[in-house]
């Protein structure tokens, strides 16, 4: 693909987010913005939801616990940013099931829905919030 990472899917009840950054008014180092794509989610996930999302070293992409809920592909040119983040809200995982999501095969996939186990949090606070 254009991006970096490997195969992912994208679908209904996912919040994509596609930021376009000159990274040359930012700081020009990939991993750094890498690390700011997730430091974003982890900062929504505990504001919002009160979860605890973290980083896997050697790896990219936010989970919480062992379920990895946003996956993350970039593609930059001239310094100038585009593809990005995928978070996982209610997204029907079965699609996830025919392919090696980011190439992980040891570690699941999972959203906000199945971990909070609560439509209310995801009906009443995320989606207010993210239209």
């Amino acid at each position: 693909t254009e991006r970096g990472g490997e195969v992912t899917y994208h679908g209904p009840g996912q919040l994509v987010m596609y930021p376009i950054i000159n990274l040359r008014h930012h700081k020009m180092d990939l991993h750094w913005y890498l690390r700011a794509l997730e430091e974003v989610v982890i900062r929504v996930l505990w504001s919002t939801f009160s979860l605890t999302g973290s980083r896997i070293d050697g790896l990219t992409g936010v989970w919480v616990g062992n379920k990895k809920v946003a996956a993350i592909g970039v593609r930059v040119s001239r310094w100038i940013t585009y593809h990005g983040l995928a978070l996982n809200v209610t997204t029907d995982l079965t699609p996830f099931t025919r392919i090696v999501p980011c190439g992980i095969s040891d570690r699941p996939v999972g959203t906000l829905f199945n971990i909070l186990n609560d439509s209310n949090s995801i009906q009443n606070v995320a989606i207010p919030r993210f239209k």
